[in-house]
């Protein structure tokens, strides 16, 4: 209530004021003015401003001498043309016809009065203040304009207690779409804080990170230059140099000189120009006055394809120009509509009666009429306004034909309130699964900000978004949490099913070749592989192959704490006997007769065994501290995915693992060494191909299960960590016993003491003869 205590005295005061100065009511000009059903106001620039007018408390006069703004011009005669055009249209207020008051706003102080003329009801000179302000209704129902950000801020600033519209065409300050604020105001134009992130990308596309910014007095350029200060620096983007163009800057001026000089001892390559583009012309009369060449003139969108800026004397000659600007667009039949006005006005330059006025918002001297030598130029820029213009007029249009109900084809005349072409809301309803973040101490004021994954929004309380559950997940703008779906390594799935076949498929050819080899225990193949030492070998073998059955199904103590552990030991110990295993042929063949003492040392001592043995109990000391220390654990796992729940062991990154693997892959270097030794030695006692088989099998799986892991951690792994056992399970037991398991079935007769005899003998003669 105080607030509009206070906007109400304001505008009392700026109507005493206004009276006071003695503003009179005009006699309406038919190019400014046109009666109908419904008026829209317009205001537009259709003169230029100077520093004298801003320092009278007086309507300032437009029609100086020199100060025409023929891109103004073209923005006025867009309205007139689009409202033509709906009143010539049999679809768009089919029965409806619009009127329209143009003002040139060449001044603040000329803004001003427009805006006061447009809140007086018709008919009289005087704004009628009402305790409810929804139910007061002025001469027009929607303004257009102004052009700038600060004049449209005092319009929007004066309209908005009575809640009438005003769409802007070229207002793009970031400031005027605070509601709160301004509440009334609408744009064609995108706001500045789209350009800024255009301008930020821009830079940092070129790696520019060290570059100047100058702004222009006034809310468009020091509020841009605000907004792109701090997105730069949060891009990393130093910014070395910072100035403002001042309302009072003249070219060549002390303050511009002084300006001139502090940006050339800056030396950045690179210059954003955040201006409106009057004064982004004085800027750039002064950086040709003072030969500043040689750089990247970065443009925002208010000068950037400007006539009024590329016409400056000298300035192709400063450097390279790059700016953002929005997508042109035409207006169909504008040009021909400014080309017939011209032709069908009478008349020329000449004195007014006394009195009298050229427009509605101020007296004038002289009254222009344009012949068609003398018409503006209608070039990209002004047709890109005048689009936004076009499309302003046709906005307020649609908004009427709604209202009235022209749907039907007969649109139903009536009183009609500002506060009817938007709704009285300070924000409008969000959408599902959106909260309400309150901006300011009103609860009517807030902003939509979506729930995050993993939230979601109680009808009951719109203003905060709730967690879910442990059990339960919600995707983003969710009003409802699900349960978790729980997954894990079943029995049942196909994968399961053929790694479970292949597993089964290795313990019962490790089975039939421990019999095999007990069968044929005394012959020269099972003696050269190891004899008895061999069962020991099958044994670690199944023992590995009997844990990965711990990998299906819901993961329980048991089968975490052997899964892995069993494995890891039985891997070792067949690891352990193909090293010494590949040792002692090395050793007997080649440095038996050289090293005597050592080898019958050896032998006597059970080197063999023993070897084993410790290594086999190094191993199982360390699974045992890996166990007591890092007790694997069933667990449920619910950061991997948001919707599920993953069932596993609490093993994956525990430093006991990674010690049992890392004491493995030092025992298959070991055995690929010993092996590569002896690639040499008989034919019969040659196992390096054999073991490099083995060893690469190794390597690929478990490169290929360290792969996958680092990108997937989805239930599924388990499974691809069972393929990669059981493929050095699979590859041990092939490189080393099917070889053998062949001679002995398929060819006995490479089975005998004579055959090995034959090929030791050929062993020692080749030694010989070298």
């Amino acid at each position: 209530m105080l607030l509009w205590e206070a906007c109400l005295l304001g505008l009392q005061l700026s109507l005493s004021c206004c009276w006071t100065l003695g503003c009179q009511g005009p006699e309406s000009s038919p190019d400014f003015s046109l009666p109908g059903d419904y008026l829209v106001a317009g205001l537009f620039p259709l003169h230029g401003d100077h520093p004298e007018a801003r320092r009278r408390p007086t309507v300032a006069f437009c029609d100086r001498p020199n100060t025409f703004n023929g891109h103004g011009y073209h923005l006025f005669q867009a309205m007139r043309f689009g409202i033509e055009e709906i009143n010539n249209s049999s679809t768009l207020l089919p029965n409806v016809t619009l009127g329209y008051e143009l003002y040139d706003v060449c001044s603040e102080s000329a803004n001003v009065y427009a805006t006061l003329s447009i809140l007086s009801k018709a008919g009289t000179g005087y704004v009628d203040i009402q305790e409810n302000p929804a139910l007061y209704s002025p001469k027009t129902v929607a303004v257009i304009g102004p052009d700038t950000t600060s004049r449209a801020a005092t319009t929007a600033g004066l309209l908005g207690p009575f809640l009438v519209p005003l769409v802007s065409y070229d207002a793009s300050s970031m400031v005027l779409g605070v509601k709160r604020v301004y509440p009334s105001f609408l744009r064609t134009i995108p706001s500045d804080d789209h350009q800024v992130e255009v301008l930020v990308l821009l830079l940092r596309r070129f790696r520019w990170d060290w570059i100047s910014v100058v702004g222009s007095e006034g809310d468009y350029g020091q509020l841009g230059v605000q907004a792109l200060e701090g997105q730069a620096r949060r891009q990393g983007i130093c910014i070395a140099f910072k100035d403002i163009v001042p309302f009072s800057a003249q070219p060549g001026d002390q303050r511009m000189q002084s300006m001139m000089g502090s940006l050339a001892l800056a030396r950045t390559t690179v210059v954003v120009v955040f201006s409106g583009r009057q004064l982004a012309r004085v800027f750039f009369e002064s950086v040709v006055l003072a030969n500043l060449t040689s750089k990247v003139w970065v443009a925002s969108e208010d000068w950037a394809i400007s006539r009024h800026i590329s016409s400056v004397p000298g300035i192709r000659g400063i450097g390279t120009v790059l700016g953002v600007a929005i997508p042109g667009r035409l207006v169909p039949g504008l040009k021909e509509f400014e080309e017939a006005y011209v032709r069908a006005e009478k008349g020329a330059l000449g004195p007014c009666p006394r009195g009298s006025r050229c427009s509605t918002n101020q007296l004038c001297t002289d009254c222009w009429a344009f012949t068609a030598q003398e018409m503006p130029t209608l070039g990209a820029f002004s047709m890109s306004s005048a689009y936004n213009v076009y499309q302003a007029v046709y906005a307020v249009a649609q908004g009427l034909h709604q209202l009235l109900g022209c749907a039907s084809g007969i649109c139903s005349r009536g009183q009609v309130y500002p506060w009817q072409v938007p709704t009285s809301v300070c924000s409008s309803d969000c959408p599902e699964g959106h909260q309400r973040v309150i901006m300011s101490f009103h609860h009517c004021c807030f902003e939509c900000v979506p729930c995050e994954a993993g939230t979601f929004l109680n009808k009951s309380d719109p203003y905060s978004c709730r967690p879910c559950g442990k059990e339960e997940w919600a995707p983003e703008r969710s009003q409802t949490c699900f349960p978790r779906t729980v997954v894990f390594l079943t029995w049942h799935e196909p994968i399961s099913c053929v790694l479970l076949a292949a597993n089964t498929m290795l313990l019962l050819l490790v089975a039939g070749t421990a019999g095999l080899f007990a069968w044929y225990l005394d012959t020269p193949v099972v003696r050269s592989a190891g004899g008895r030492m061999c069962f020991l070998m099958l044994g670690s073998l199944a023992g590995g192959s009997c844990g990965l059955y711990g990998f299906f199904g819901e993961p329980m103590l048991p089968t975490c704490l052997l899964r892995q552990g069993l494995f890891a030991l039985g891997f070792a110990i067949f690891l352990s006997c193909l090293t010494i295993r590949s040792f002692q042929l090395v050793f007997i063949f080649k440095f038996s007769a050289k090293m005597p003492t050592f080898f019958h040392a050896w032998v006597q001592n059970h080197g063999a065994g023993l070897f084993v043995v410790i290594s086999s109990i190094t191993q199982l000391l360390i699974c045992l501290v890996w166990l007591a220390v890092w007790t694997p654990l069933p667990t449920r796992e619910y950061q991997r995915f948001p919707q599920l729940v993953v069932l596993d062991c609490t093993e994956a990154n525990s430093l006991g693992l990674r010690l049992a693997f890392t004491y493995n892959g030092l025992l298959l270097v070991s055995a690929f060494a010993c092996s590569y030794l002896g690639k040499d030695l008989p034919e019969n006692y040659n196992e390096a191909k054999c073991v490099t088989f083995s060893l690469l099998l190794n390597f690929v799986s478990w490169i290929t299960f360290f792969t996958v892991a680092s990108v997937y951690q989805g239930k599924y792994l388990a499974a691809v960590n069972v393929f990669a056992m059981l493929s050095s399970l699979s590859g041990g037991f092939s490189g080393y016993f099917l070889p053998k398991c062949y001679i002995i079935l398929c060819r006995p007769d490479l089975n005998s003491t004579e055959h090995f005899q034959a090929s030791i003998q050929d062993y020692s003669r080749c030694c010989g003869s070298t």
